[in-house]
């Protein structure tokens, strides 16, 4: 007899070192359904995720307080492995892939399925089998059709762009055997609209197998789209647990934060003859840049001083290869003019000693010190390059250091302990705003920031927007914004470039017709034109 409920958190309560980040939290999920859980960044999602699947974390703190049932079971793991084997499973934010593996090998990790042959018959072991390489890549191929991800299973992973690594992990979950709930936590945070469409599509096709899904996402659209139920949490409280269909997307906002929000509408683009008047910063002929996934195959590009450009398109394009490049992280050639000179895109500390300052869409492998405090982090590359916070005695003036975090923490509304906590141990999105105060304590003439709202709540989301527009409106800043959410880069750019198959394909005002932003970012804009003339 099939249990009512696959997962069963009651009264869940976690303190630590005398700070309570969960209030007494219940979960309730039955098979087939799909629930949300909301809240902002630091509302206690992941703390609650990390006592699901016993996480060491948890238990070196001091355990936790509650019950957790799986099927009907009361459950106390002190591993994830423990849980994984009651049939849970879950996609993360961050990826866990081996790059040098194929699709296939990573999403039969640990399951692999071997074939005997004569030295395994003779000396015996199932670890002298060879790979069944040819039942692997079948099985793979299953997982990856059930997602609708079009693209070979023996592709290597080294060479694929953000989003299609976000398919694998979910590929690996889907094709477990005996898996009861899977667990998603923000899986289209690095997908384009249209492989977000798909994913939810699968994610629906699951739900209707049976499988529960706890569903931990700021994409409140998304939300409203494919759950049954939500569940809100507010600085580590149970708001409230609510039927999808009873609340709208700014009723959810509103239960998050506890105040209305929205995205507001770019109410002060710069006019088309405005953009024209303004003197151009920087110039790019004919770029390539050699990035796995976001090749680039010839951009040019002009921009202008203080005005917000956008660079959209879809995954794998290019898009986010444009700023990686011009910044010196991969190979990259072509001519650039930075304020009437020339620019070598080679040399990146020299490009920073510019005043040119980039926000990496790679928080974790770029943008972090992840074991420095969140105060070292603000500062490095403002004391390496430019030799701040650095007194007379060629020493790092600690006050003048502290005074600095504590303003940017207070103007980012980074969610810490202080300025001296771990950057490791902040969520997200707090990451994502350390990674944005670095950059502006460099005070940059020139910032590249790519995805700047990945991964973080709504209230977070919109003081970043709102940040950035501030930059260029009021402070002159030229803010150039890479990112997959083409309604953010019309709520805040002047202009939006289009790039698709490593090229740019055009260059569209915010206030452009839906229609040809898609056709630009199919690459099927000029070809239109040239039919309809």
């Amino acid at each position: 007899m099939q249990n009512e409920y696959v997962l069963q958190m009651k009264n869940i309560q976690k303190e630590y070192y005398g700070n309570k980040v969960l209030k007494g939290v219940n979960i309730n999920i039955k098979p087939g359904e799909i629930h949300a859980i909301v809240g902002e960044n630091g509302a206690g999602k992941s703390t609650l995720m990390n006592i699901l699947f016993g996480m060491r974390v948890i238990h070196d703190t001091g355990g936790f307080e509650g019950q957790v049932f799986i099927d009907g079971n009361e459950v106390n793991a002190k591993t994830s492995e423990e849980v994984m084997n009651l049939g849970v499973g879950m996609v993360h934010q961050e990826f866990m892939l081996i790059s040098d593996f194929t699709i296939a090998e990573n999403i039969k990790l640990n399951r692999e399925i071997t074939t005997p042959n004569i030295i395994s018959k003779t000396i015996g072991g199932s670890s002298l089998e060879f790979l069944n390489r040819k039942q692997m890549n079948k099985e793979a191929r299953a997982a990856l059709d059930v997602l609708g991800m079009n693209i070979s299973e023996e592709t290597k992973v080294a060479i694929l762009p953000i989003g299609h690594k976000q398919f694998v992990e979910i590929a690996r979950e889907v094709d477990k055997l005996g898996i009861k709930l899977l667990v998603f936590d923000e899986p289209t945070a690095v997908l384009t609209e249209s492989e977000a469409d798909n994913l939810l599509a699968a994610m629906k096709n699951l739900a209707a197998k049976g499988i529960g899904i706890l569903f931990i996402t700021h994409r409140l659209d998304e939300v409203k789209a494919i759950t049954d139920n939500i569940t809100v949490l507010r600085d580590g409280e149970h708001i409230e647990t609510v039927p999808t269909t009873d609340v709208s997307v700014e009723q959810i906002a509103s239960l998050m934060i506890g105040r209305e929000v929205s995205i507001s509408q770019n109410v002060n683009m710069l006019s088309e003859s405005e953009i024209n008047a303004l003197p151009t910063i920087l110039t790019v002929e004919d770029l390539h840049v050699a990035m796995p996934g976001e090749e680039v195959k010839g951009v040019n590009l002009e921009v202008k001083k203080g005005e917000i450009l956008g660079l959209a398109g879809l995954a794998g394009h290019g898009k986010i290869g444009v700023a990686n490049g011009l910044f010196g992280l991969y190979k990259a050639s072509g001519s650039v003019t930075y304020k009437g000179e020339p620019l070598d895109i080679s040399d990146t500390k020299n490009i920073l000693k510019k005043g040119i300052a980039f926000v990496s869409e790679d928080r974790k492998g770029v943008g972090l010190l992840l074991d420095g405090s969140i105060e070292e982090n603000i500062m490095i590359t403002s004391m390496q390059v430019k030799k701040n916070f650095i007194n007379s005695f060629f020493l790092i003036n600690t006050s003048h250091v502290r005074k600095h975090a504590l303003e940017m923490i207070d103007l980012l509304d980074i969610r810490c302990t202080g300025p001296k906590q771990p950057t490791r141990r902040l969520s997200g999105g707090n990451q994502q705003k350390v990674c944005l105060a670095r950059a502006l304590t460099q005070e940059p003439e020139l910032l590249f920031v790519s995805e700047p709202t990945r991964g973080i709540d709504i209230g977070a989301k919109k003081l970043v927007l709102d940040y950035l527009t501030k930059l260029a409106k009021e402070d002159g800043v030229t803010v150039i914004v890479t990112s997959s959410e083409l309604a953010e880069l019309r709520s805040v750019c002047d202009r939006i470039a289009i790039i698709a198959e490593g090229r740019l394909e055009g260059v569209l005002l915010p206030s452009a017709a839906d229609v040809d932003f898609g056709l630009m970012m199919s690459g099927e804009y000029h070809k239109h034109k040239r039919r309809e003339a």
